[in-house]
């Protein structure tokens, strides 16, 4: 129905909820800049923002002031890349399996590409982010497989439930078999004990500057994929109706869901419950539209990375605690609560 001013009904009825959906990203814009301010000047040793933007504009490595920021901004850029990571890896999870618990830590996805990790620096010597980022997404992918399969097993296949609990017991038995190679590798302990718990904590420019090209590859490519999801969403015959090829388009999905994911842990480690977190918190904005998801995402899971990673060093100064903690800390409740106040047949 086109009313006087010309222009359909429902066409107007969309264009309110246009302009807010992309006025909430511009808000989470310019909260990811707040944010990675705090992150550059909050520390256990507190330094203002004019000493901070002076460093940015005119470092001199004989101030010790500056060089404080720089190491804090090379931390907020890995915090950067791994939340975009992470976040846009759990909507690509949630949607190509339909699984609202879906969520590269709760899976086994993180803790797989670690446990490789661990083997290439304990038992092949690889001490580069570039040699080590091909051992994380071979782990990665392989968890994802074999997840899928022991939950496909049984009666009703690859259920929700199903494919949760069992990434919930690779998960755990891959965090066994990697404190047991870390435990009976000392040095390998000692470089990589706070690695292993998720931490931004001591990450310079020469491991963040090789593995950021791939954490951009799998955003952009992430971003292209909110019709297909879209499609997958509805199901696989209605996608197949649509002209979807759905085994192509999950393919492709868990592929970039993949380099997402070991891209995110070889920066920081295995990192819990961003996927989760972020992905339901973009459709409570957005709703079921994947395109709009999927942006929201990439800007939700720096905010909350980052912010666990400023929290973490506030609250316990003049020490910190690593991201990977505060954000178990703060997961473990949400996944109760989404689990108890969800519908079962939801799950």
């Amino acid at each position: 129905m086109t009313e006087r001013t010309g222009v359909p009904s429902g066409q107007r009825r969309r264009a309110p909820a246009t302009y807010r959906l992309t006025a909430g990203l511009a808000g989470l814009a310019v909260l990811v800049l707040l944010v990675s301010v705090l992150g550059v000047v909050i520390g256990a040793r507190p330094i203002e923002l004019s000493v901070a933007l002076d460093a940015l504009r005119a470092y001199d490595p004989g101030i010790a002031e500056h060089q404080v920021i720089a190491d804090r901004a090379v931390r907020t850029l890995a915090g950067l890349l791994v939340g975009a990571a992470l976040g846009l890896a759990g909507v690509l999870m949630q949607g190509i399996t339909r699984n609202p618990l879906a969520d590269p830590g709760l899976l086994g996805i993180n803790a797989g590409a670690a446990f490789a990790v661990v083997c290439a620096i304990a038992l092949f010597g690889v001490t580069t982010a570039l040699g080590y980022v091909w051992f994380a997404f071979a782990g990665a992918l392989f968890v994802a497989v074999v997840v899928y399969v022991v939950g496909s097993l049984g009666r009703g296949g690859a259920t929700p439930v199903k494919v949760a609990l069992a990434g919930a017991a690779v998960s755990a038995a891959l965090v066994a078999l990697t404190t047991a190679v870390l435990l009976t590798d000392s040095v390998t302990f000692d470089q990589h004990r706070f690695w292993t718990v998720g931490s931004l904590a001591g990450r310079d420019w020469d491991l963040v500057a090789p593995l950021a090209p791939f954490v951009v590859a799998g955003v952009v490519a992430a971003l292209f994929l909110g019709r297909a999801l879209n499609a997958l969403s509805l199901g696989d015959d209605v996608a197949s109706g649509l002209g979807q090829r759905v085994g192509l388009a999950r393919a492709v999905t868990a592929v970039v869901a993949v380099v997402l994911c070991g891209s995110a842990t070889a920066i920081a480690g295995p990192i819990w419950f961003v996927g989760l977190f972020v992905a339901h918190l973009a459709r409570l904005v957005t709703g079921p539209d994947y395109r709009w998801i999927l942006p929201y995402s990439l800007l939700l899971g720096p905010v909350l990375v980052l912010a666990a990673d400023v929290l973490g060093r506030v609250i316990a100064q003049p020490g910190e605690l690593q991201v990977g903690i505060v954000l178990s800390l703060l997961g473990s409740p949400f996944l109760i609560l989404l689990v108890r106040y969800r519908k079962l047949s939801e799950l």
